[in-house]
This record gives structure tokens, C-alpha cells and sequence, in this order.
């Protein structure tokens, strides 16, 4: 950051180009680091959990994703993961990424509509498989900055402006494909009638904390819808929000689908969202039909099915929660959070407050019910909840989970 007082100026401009200088060391000592770890990222967490369009996945290979989160984020830019880049937003994960992108059918004549530019990395990643992209950012630092990056960075078929993407871009539309990187609760008109007949639109939609990304077809003028997998997306913003309806209870909380009965249209489970080496079992389950199981061989990758919720920290101090399980050979990773059971983690308008354990899953043993509670930090607003085994290796099986808050 430069002063605006005057005498300090040559001293910020010489610490300024040495901070420069040491950057650009730093970066060429870490750019095969870098690029090794794309290549781990696209081979981990993009081909193992199904990713198959050769197209997506090279652009995924090209993309440098350490290019588009802020400097303190560059080490985790490889991660399987949402990272904060500011004004209360994230950048996405790769695998959803990867995900959205090959749910679209992408075309090399396709003109694509983003809404929700971000850092500019889903519209970097559209570039290399399509024609054209135009991409709207409501948030006029944010689109600015994704602006010069992708000049920058030299992806020319990228044309941003800043605005309210609930109306789209008229005078430029239609469009063979449109995504959104937001979640509105109900689709935007102005986005269905900027679509081409037979384009496709990809969306997580949905309420603030029960989502689904959606593949929608315009068919005779008509869209014919598809959820493709439970998920969690900042919430859209603008137009979008005065038409809202769903009300959020922050301190009378319940853990949504805890026996796993309920299911998304493609088998999985509804509720839960980024089930990663994660299966349904009908044989074994202690109540109801179903359980789910988490399997892993490799210490350190993902096991895991995640849900979010809304909560007062000020008025709720404490999470009770209460699960079954039966364990196989489960093995600790070599991280303090790589164990297997129910974690959780809490967040203040996406700023990180804290993560705790509470309950830990080890060894080998048949069904049994298992405890554990967690205090909230009072100035917590959302949680995480994390279940499976997290980094661990083994078996694990789970029923039954349960939330009960503890008012303050």
C-alpha cells in the first residue's frame, strides 16, 4: 500500500520495488513448485474423482489458479478447496470448477455468459474451451482487479464489465451456454431469456445453505432441469435478494439427512455436498435403510461429505453432537485434523474463527455410538460440518448423525 504523505514517498517507493524484486525471486524459485502442483491437483482431484473432458481437464493444466488468489493464499492455490479472496467471496473449488465447466458441454464456438467474475479464475479456465466469454462482477473492486488480471495474463476472449448479473448482458446476448458462480433461490428471467434455444445453463441454485448445482436445457422455449450434485455457493447478490423467501433459525440448528435416507437424483446424498470417496451402503446400516461409507488408502487425501449452516454465536455457546459408527483399520494422518469422525469449523462472514474435533474415530470396531461437544466462539455466524475420515486411512461407516445446540 503507498502513503500520501509526501516525505515518506521515496522510502515507500524503495521498500515497494524491493518487496517487488524479492516477489519475482520467490516466484521463479517456486514456478515448477507451482507447476507441479497443478499437474498433482488436476491428477488428484479432478481425474480420480471423474472428470473425463480432455478439454477441460488440459485447461484446468494451463490455468495458474496461484495467479488468481491473493499472495498469503498462493501456497494452498492447489488444494482442493475454497480460498478467501476477499469482500466476503471465495474462489471455487478446482474440482467444482472442472465440474461446472464440463456439466456446460463446452464448444470451441460456444459464447459463454459468466455471472460472478470473481478473481477471474472460472472465466480463465471457459477461455481456453471456448470461443468467447463475457463475465459480470457486481462487486466493483473485484472486477476491476479479475479486469487487469486477465489482461495481464493475456486471456483476450474475455470481455468483463461490472453490474448486476441478475440481468445478464442483453445487448450482447444470446448465449450458447451461461454459468453462474453465485446462488440464486429462484433462476434469473433475464439469464432464460438471454439462452439460446438448445443452450445449456449451469448454477448452484437454491437457498443460502441448501443448494444443488443444476444443469438447466432450453428445449422449445422451455428448460428442462437436472441437479447434478448437492453443493454450497456464496449466496447471488443485487436483484436476486429481493426475492428471497427462505428464512434461516440460527439458533435452533439440526443436522439436515443425518440417517442418509434421503437422495439426490443421481443416487447420492442429499444435503450433504462434496462427498468425496464417499458411498452409500444398504447392507449394513444400523437404523433405516442406509449408511454412508468413507474408504482411503493414500494418508492425507480426502474422505469426506461436508454441510453448512447458520448459526448465533452470541446466543448459542456450545454443539452437542451425537453419531454411530463402525471403524476398520482407521489409521491418523500425520496432520492434526487428518482423523476421522465429525469435525467441525467456524466462520464469521467467511473469515475463519476456529476448527475443533469433536468426535474421533481410530481402529477397528463394530457399530457403536460415539459423543463429543464443541464450544462456539460468540462471534461465530456459520459452521462447517466435516464428516468422514479427513485425511485419515481405513474404513468408516456412519448413521445417525445429530445436532443439538446448547444456548449460551
Amino acid at each position: 500500500m503507498t502513503t500520501r504523505l509526501a516525505w515518506w514517498s521515496a522510502l515507500v517507493v524503495g521498500i515497494f520495488s524491493a518487496v517487488v524484486a524479492a516477489d519475482a525471486r520467490a516466484f521463479a524459485q517456486t514456478r515448477e513448485e507451482f507447476d507441479r502442483a497443478r499437474e498433482r491437483m488436476v491428477s488428484e482431484y479432478l481425474e480420480k474423482e471423474g472428470i473425463k473432458n480432455p478439454r477441460v481437464l488440459e485447461a484446468m493444466r494451463r490455468v495458474p489458479r496461484h495467479e488468481f488468489v491473493p499472495s498469503s493464499q498462493r501456497k494452498r492455490a492447489y488444494e482442493d478447496s475454497a480460498l478467501l479472496v476477499g469482500y466476503k467471496q471465495t474462489i471455487t473449488w478446482p474440482f467444482v470448477v472442472a465440474f461446472m465447466t464440463e456439466s456446460l458441454d463446452p464448444r470451441p464456438t460456444d459464447r459463454v455468459l459468466e455471472i460472478g467474475t470473481g478473481t477471474g479464475y472460472q472465466a480463465a479456465v471457459l477461455s481456453l474451451v471456448v470461443k468467447e466469454v463475457d463475465s459480470i462482477e457486481i462487486i466493483p473492486e473485484l472486477g476491476r482487479t479479475a479486469a487487469k488480471r486477465l489482461k495481464r495474463l493475456g486471456y483476450k476472449n474475455v470481455k468483463t464489465k461490472i453490474g448486476d448479473g441478475y440481468l445478464g448482458w442483453p445487448e450482447r446476448a444470446p448465449y450458447d451456454k451461461i454459468i453462474l458462480t453465485c446462488s440464486p433461490e429462484k433462476i434469473p428471467q433475464p439469464l432464460v431469456d438471454q439462452l439460446k434455444e438448445g443452450g445449456r445453463m449451469v448454477l448452484p441454485l437454491g437457498n443460502r445453505y441448501e443448494q444443488a448445482l443444476t444443469l438447466l436445457e432450453k428445449k422449445q422455449g422451455r428448460l428442462e432441469r437436472r441437479d447434478l450434485l448437492p453443493t454450497i455457493f456464496v449466496p447471488m447478490t443485487g436483484r436476486s435478494d429481493t426475492e428471497r423467501t427462505v428464512k434461516f433459525d440460527p439458533v435452533h440448528l439440526h443436522i439436515r439427512n443425518g440417517g442418509f435416507e434421503e437422495r439426490t437424483a443421481n443416487s447420492g446424498v442429499a444435503e450433504w455436498y462434496y462427498q468425496l470417496q464417499m458411498k452409500l451402503n444398504e447392507s449394513d446400516a444400523p437404523e433405516g435403510h442406509s449408511c454412508v461409507e468413507f474408504e482411503n488408502e493414500e494418508p492425507g487425501r480426502r474422505s469426506h461429505t461436508l454441510q453448512a449452516m447458520g448459526i448465533d454465536g452470541s446466543r448459542v455457546g456450545a454443539l452437542q453432537f451425537d453419531l454411530k459408527y463402525r471403524a476398520d483399520k482407521i489409521v491418523d494422518g500425520s496432520q492434526p485434523f487428518e482423523k476421522a469422525g465429525l469435525q467441525v469449523s467456524f466462520h464469521n462472514f467467511r473469515r475463519l474463527m476456529g476448527d475443533a474435533i469433536a468426535i474421533h474415530c481410530a481402529g477397528t470396531s463394530e457399530w457403536r455410538t460415539a459423543a463429543g461437544k464443541v464450544d462456539v466462539p460468540e462471534d461465530a455466524r456459520e459452521i462447517v460440518i466435516r464428516i468422514g475420515l479427513n485425511g485419515a486411512t481405513g474404513k468408516l461407516l456412519l448413521d445417525d448423525v445429530s445436532l443439538t445446540p446448547v444456548r449460551r
